[in-house]
């Protein structure tokens, strides 16, 4: 955990989040600024800056993040119609918060090119 990381204190429950989902692994509230009628961040419970601060001990966890997505999007009602998920890194991918997450996005036909 960082101590200075807004995503850290959420996954610890020390700022409290409604989770749509959490394990042991990963948690998973709305977005604060939907793009989409069901927006979800799922994040790590561990720091990690970005995936490019990922290692081969982080493998077992990404593996399980997206194993994971599926399922939350199928809590979500959004499986069977289809959802995106976006991981951004660094600045110029559009990385806003400096902890690994995945946007979960769904409910409306996603356009391509997305920005």
């Amino acid at each position: 955990m960082s101590d200075d990381c807004i995503f850290c204190k959420i996954a610890s429950g020390a700022i409290p989040a409604k989770f749509v989902y959490e394990d042991e692994f990963l948690v998973a509230f709305p977005d604060i600024n939907p793009m989409a009628p069901v927006h979800v961040l799922v994040i790590p419970r561990k720091h990690l800056d970005s995936v490019a601060a990922a290692g081969p001990s982080d493998s077992a966890l990404l593996g399980h993040a997206l194993l994971t997505l599926p399922k939350i999007a199928a809590k979500l009602g959004i499986a069977e119609s289809g959802f995106r998920v976006v991981m951004n890194t660094g600045k110029d991918g559009g990385q806003s918060v400096g902890h690994l997450h995945w946007h979960l996005l769904g409910g409306r036909f996603m356009e391509w090119p997305p920005g």
